[in-house]
């Protein structure tokens, strides 16, 4: 048996059923608790003051050791996860609203996901799919293009991280259509590199300092129905924006329009209803590449297998990571063959791009994504959330607005009469979660979106509680 210590706190593995691991928290002060993957007890649980004795010591030892520009949101620290819940070093159990930023969308330790991973590194952990391929790679890629918007031929090339999914989609797309410009939008996030971050809206924290950035990327005017000055539909927010396109840029100058299809970072935002549908018709029109960013949207979490079949958008290259892979590293750029082939071989790869544990471990992850129905899950706790905190709004001038699709849910917090934003509203509420066990996250460009993205396999009834937190939380924090 193998066993391993955390900061004094034992962690055991017991017998499971196949496919999940499962530890045992042991310490004197503390009850003995079975925790790891779907038997983690589903509750919430705090036993110490958030962060706890032990979790405030790893952080010390953390700021020693770990560089200061990598931030953490609640430095509570994990040592198992799984269904809805996160247990932490002292053995509180925070609800998870937050799944990794969208990513353990399957849980934290979905069996599938297990069992396939243990078997891919029983066999072999890496060879370099660009040295000497293996038929988990390919299996990925063929299940990506059964699943992504549109029933043409299509072709994938895998990565490691969102970030170098967006970059080599600009790539593949700059290459196919002989073109250099890029266009994205306002409150955009793509990534972290010197190309995504020019891609990106937000200054701090993603890009200050960092510059000079990349060229030839442009912005267009987003589809933010809670910001128009005056209503404004679907369709005249994409021409405003391709109007704008043709006169700053030229269209027959631009390679490819990224776009997320709800926003994540910049705050949930869903664009108005045709803005998607009026944006692809005028690239179409216009030989321009449409490039859907499913990142954070994708893989069953908007309550559709990719947020574009909302609205039967079918882009010409897709982008994915975060929920593909039920926590490990993986991406990817599918898209039209005839696009993906247009770039020379060795122009695409990486080291570890398609490494087999991830790819073993996304099909364990799509398989569960089908046997459960995850994204009739997603449109259930959805239904939840909005019809909660929808008539919570009506109650609570402070909230601006609450939207989202699926189980991904936004609360935009303002200053009350007006749309102005609040964001420290929007961090006191978070803070008053994360003491009260449950685990929130904050986004968007002015900071004052609170973003829920629970697990799709959270129990409703955990997923009711953590509401009932919020819900307190938001009364005590506009009081008065």
């Amino acid at each position: 048996m193998l066993e391993m210590s955390l900061n004094g706190v034992r962690l055991a593995p017991l017998d499971a059923p196949e496919g999940v691991t499962t530890v045992t928290l042991t310490d004197p002060a503390l009850p003995t608790t079975t925790v790891g993957g779907p038997d983690l007890p589903q509750e919430r649980r705090v036993v110490t003051e958030i962060p706890g004795p032990r979790s405030r010591a790893l952080h010390g030892r953390r700021s020693a050791a770990v560089a200061a520009g990598v931030g953490s949101l609640l430095p509570v620290y994990v040592a198992a996860a799984g269904g809805g819940v996160l247990v932490d070093v002292d053995g509180n159990s925070l609800i998870d609203l937050g799944s990794g930023i969208g990513v353990t969308g399957v849980g934290n330790a979905a069996a599938q996901v297990v069992s396939r991973a243990q078997q891919q590194v029983a066999s072999f952990t890496h060879t370099c799919f660009m040295v000497a391929p293996y038929e988990g790679y390919v299996d990925v890629c063929e299940a990506l293009a059964r699943l992504t918007p549109g029933g043409h031929p299509k072709k994938s090339a895998l990565f490691n991280s969102g970030a170098e999914a967006v970059e080599n989609a600009v790539k593949i797309a700059r290459v196919a259509s002989g073109r250099d410009a890029v266009v994205v939008f306002d409150h955009a996030y793509h990534g972290r590199t010197n190309l995504t971050m020019a891609m990106t809206a937000k200054s701090m924290p993603y890009k200050h300092g960092f510059g000079p950035f990349a060229g030839e990327v442009y912005r267009a005017p987003m589809s933010y129905p809670f910001r128009e000055p005056a209503p404004i539909s679907g369709a005249e927010a994409a021409r405003r924006a391709t109007s704008m396109i043709e006169k700053s840029v030229g269209a027959d100058q631009v390679a490819c329009v990224v776009v997320e299809p709800v926003q994540g970072e910049g705050g949930f935002v869903v664009p108005a209803p045709g803005f998607l549908p009026a944006l692809s018709g005028w690239c179409r029109d216009n030989d321009v590449l449409l490039v859907a960013d499913e990142i954070q949207a994708g893989f069953c979490r908007t309550g559709d297998w990719f947020a574009c079949d909302h609205e039967g958008v079918v882009p010409d290259l897709v982008t994915t990571a975060k929920g593909i892979a039920g926590g490990l590293p993986l991406a990817a750029v599918t898209g039209r063959a005839e696009v993906m082939d247009a770039v020379h071989a060795g122009g695409l790869g990486g080291t570890y791009g398609g490494n087999p544990v991830a790819c073993a471990a996304a099909l364990g992850a799509i398989e569960t994504m089908r046997e459960h129905d995850l994204p009739a899950a997603a449109r259930r706790l959805g239904a939840m959330m909005l019809g909660r905190l929808g008539a919570l709004a009506e109650r609570l001038p402070a909230i601006g607005e609450v939207r989202g699709r699926g189980a991904m849910v936004a609360i935009e917090l303002v200053r009350p009469g007006g749309t102005e934003p609040d964001a420290a509203l929007a961090g006191a509420v978070s803070a008053a979660c994360h003491a009260a066990g449950v685990l929130t996250l904050t986004c968007g460009t002015y900071g004052n979106v609170l973003r829920l993205l629970p697990p799709l396999v959270i129990p409703d009834a955990l997923l009711s509680e953590a509401l009932d937190v919020l819900e307190d939380a938001l009364r005590s924090a506009t009081a008065g």
